[in-house]
This record gives structure tokens, sequence and C-alpha cells, in this order.
């Protein structure tokens, strides 16, 4: 079937929805307001356990109740994740981007493979020991920078050798 503009724009409603949809539950679900509810709940469900003399039921009442809402929020909290996680990277490529002598090599890091980024993370912190060592993290600007500034700190300090760092 193709796709027409109508059912287009009838995906993209639909995507919309969902996305209002799942951040208002997260807002809504995340409140004092909604935990005391739930707590209500579960004082209301415990106190009636007398009432039903703690029969298999009135178990699976509350068992079947918290699982069919933690799966549906399982979806919802991710979606709501997923935005947020993608509106953070974009904020830290914006600052990337415009930070003159930030290494422009990062934008984009999240489209790694994991050995990739394991191979990165090892340069990272093989990068803030150095710099630890020369004491003064704030003057590290790009990864060239800061090795470059690293060497340089611990051989002024230190005495040391470019071989030996």
């Amino acid at each position: 079937m193709k796709n027409t503009p109508h059912s287009d724009e009838s995906h993209v409603q639909k995507h919309k929805f969902f996305e209002s949809f799942s951040s208002w539950v997260t807002k809504a679900t995340g409140s004092p307001a909604a935990f005391l509810m739930a707590l209500a709940v579960v004082l209301v469900w415990a106190i009636s356990g007398p009432f039903f003399h703690y029969s298999e039921t009135w178990q699976l009442v509350i068992n079947t109740g918290t699982t069919i809402i933690t799966f549906l929020m399982v979806f919802v909290i991710q979606k709501a994740q997923n935005k947020d996680s993608v509106s953070i990277q974009l904020k830290l490529n914006e600052l990337i981007a415009a930070t003159k002598g930030a290494s422009n090599r990062l934008v984009g890091v999240e489209t790694l493979d994991q050995d990739e980024l394991d191979i990165l993370c090892k340069h990272y912190e093989t990068l803030a020991e150095l710099t630890r060592k020369a004491s003064d993290l704030r003057k590290s600007h790009s990864i060239e920078e800061a090795y470059k500034d690293t060497k340089d700190k611990l051989k002024a300090e230190e005495g040391a050798t470019p071989e030996a760092i």
C-alpha cells in the first residue's frame, strides 16, 4: 500500500499524540500527588486483606494491577528518556561546535560502537590522569591541546622528559 499524504499526516498526528501523552504521564507520575495516590491504593488494598481473608484473588488484584501499570510505564518512560537523551546530546554538540579549540571529533560520538567508545574512554582516562598530575584541569580545551599542555606542564613541573610522558 502506498503512503498517501493522508496516511503520513495520520502517522505524524499519532506520533505527536504519543509524545505529548508520554510527557504528560511522566510528569504526572513523578509528582508527589501520584506517589500519595499509589500509597493510598496500597494501603486500601492492605487494609482490605482481612475482609477478603487474604485470598489468592485479593493478592492477584494488586499483583495484576501493578504488573500492568509497570509494563505500560516502561514504554512511556523510555519514550521520555529517549527524547531527553537526544535533546541533551544536541545541546552538547552545540557547545562543542561553538567552543573554539574544542575537538569536533566528539560531535556525533553517540553513533560510535561500543569498542570505539571504549577506546575514547580509555584515551580520556589517560588524559585525565595526566592532567591531574599537572594539577590544573581548567586549562585543557581539546584532546590535542590538553595532551600537548599536559606534556608541557609535566615537563616544567617535574622535569620529566616527553618520552616519560
